[in-house]
């Protein structure tokens, strides 16, 4: 039904537009007792199998929400409801801006794609962390906060951007995330370099420690699919250097391999980054590399191209304990999350694994030793 709609529907309106159409729809469903409490009871089974552990936490499973699709904290509880075992909202940055200007967003439907250049548009720091802070809960759920750097802000200042950010967020974040990797921001993909990486997370770091005293907020970095091998490496080795408690790979690509054959000319050239279907294999890759690089000293995200449950197992056996998605939420639709639960309950009782643990990196380690 939902994807009689889509081609009904929403293929039919412009991608943002659309988008902020579901948001609503979700957001209201959520404020509605018995409404949410009916979804939630369809869509967001429990699998005790699935129950995970990771970054110092607990979890109903391994799958989550990608930062991007709630940038302002104002759909926690919807999305919940829909079935993710956690939400990473954002990218947030130290003040709010915009973003870059509409036509923004765009649609490759035939290759199962996203190509988005939104510029980090967010309400800012200082407003999202007050929405976090009145938040009542309605589900118990991780919520991950994703920081990224004020365009207007030299590179030379954007630790202290980051660090603005983290010390009004990091109170309100189960754990967070400073993304470096994001296509859209002049600049922002120079921080992945180990050089001006290592003060950046030193200093959101201290700041994440200073801010919260009482406990201590699980940090990782987000990069991206477009770093050489040898820069992979790096980033591994500096996290496992500095203590981090995990990385995400990957956000989205500037590469355009493999499309335009199905999708047309005009779609491929817009500018932005590329997620969805065609970024699977390179994503699968680097996370299978950072695997073998760090092993089971930092927690592994693996995210990009998940469409399916085979897709989150694959992610799983290379070396992820935690999964998210995004681009393919838009295609596959609200029962997108329950597919996956149900396709990863049914792939771990027919694996020799006992448990979701047991499973992670299992591939890699299998490769290692051939």
């Amino acid at each position: 039904m939902y994807k009689l709609f889509f081609r009904l529907v929403f293929k039919r309106m412009d991608p943002e537009r659309a988008h902020e159409a579901a948001f609503r729809w979700i957001r209201l469903a959520a404020r509605v007792p018995v409404l949410r409490t009916y979804v939630a009871a369809a869509l967001a089974p429990r699998h005790e199998e699935l129950r995970t552990e990771a970054l110092g936490l607990r979890m109903h499973g391994p799958f989550g929400l990608a930062a991007g699709f709630d940038k302002n904290a104002v759909a926690i509880d919807g999305m919940a409801m829909l079935g993710f075992d956690h939400i990473e909202i954002g990218t947030v940055t130290g003040e709010p801006q915009p973003g870059n200007p509409r036509k923004r967003l765009f649609r490759l439907v035939a290759d199962r794609a996203l190509i988005n250049r939104m510029g980090f548009n967010n309400e800012g720091s200082a407003a999202v962390a007050a929405r976090l802070a009145a938040r009542n809960p309605v589900f118990r759920t991780t919520v991950g906060v994703n920081i990224g750097k004020t365009k207007v802000v030299p590179e030379a200042e954007a630790a202290a951007d980051y660090v603005k950010s983290t010390e009004r967020l990091a109170a309100h974040a189960d754990y967070l995330v400073v993304n470096v990797s994001s296509p859209n921001t002049p600049g922002l993909r120079n921080l992945q370099a180990t050089e001006s990486l290592r003060p950046l997370l030193t200093a959101v770091r201290e700041a994440a420690d200073r801010t919260v005293t009482a406990r201590r907020v699980p940090l990782l970095v987000k990069i991206a699919p477009d770093l050489a091998d040898e820069d992979v490496d790096a980033v591994a080795d500096l996290a496992v250097e500095l203590g981090l408690d995990g990385i995400i790979a990957t956000n989205t690509t500037i590469a355009r391999e493999g499309l335009g054959l199905t999708s047309g000319p005009e779609l491929v050239g817009e500018t932005g980054g590329l997620s969805g279907a065609p970024l699977k294999a390179r994503s699968l890759e680097v996370l299978s590399r950072l695997y073998a690089r760090v092993g089971d000293r930092i927690t592994l995200v693996g995210v990009g191209g998940v469409e399916n449950a085979e897709d989150a197992w694959q992610r799983i056996l290379a070396g992820a304990t935690l999964v998210q998605g995004y681009s393919a939420f838009i295609y596959e639709g609200p029962f997108y999350a329950r597919a996956i639960h149900k396709g990863l309950a049914a792939r771990l009782a027919a694996s020799p694994y006992a448990t979701l643990a047991e499973a992670v990196g299992a591939e890699t380690r299998k490769k290692a030793a051939q």
